[in-house]
């Protein structure tokens, strides 16, 4: 019998909360905008799943942390998310 280690992103809310870290990690450009693929490259990289990332990236607009443009191109942090690395 196999046994198989969970994953970090396997948790939706540990998912969100690397997902902020590699957001927070990231270099935004003008006026806090952080791209999208700024994040979702290394949340690939590290071991999650395209699922995983689109569950991360919905914890952390629910849970506030962070706000996505309409068009889906970039994200921003919010007051709530900033405070996290405060």
């Amino acid at each position: 019998m196999k046994f198989i280690e969970l994953s970090v992103f396997a948790d939706p809310d540990s998912a969100a909360r690397k997902l902020v870290e590699i957001a927070n990690a990231a270099e935004a450009v003008q006026d806090g905008r952080i791209y999208i693929e700024l994040i979702n490259g290394p949340f690939l990289k590290d071991g999650g799943t395209p699922e995983q990332y689109r569950a991360a990236l919905a914890r952390a607009i629910t849970s506030g942390w962070l706000s996505q443009h309409e068009s889906g191109t970039y994200v921003r942090f919010t007051p709530a998310g900033a405070e996290l690395f405060a």
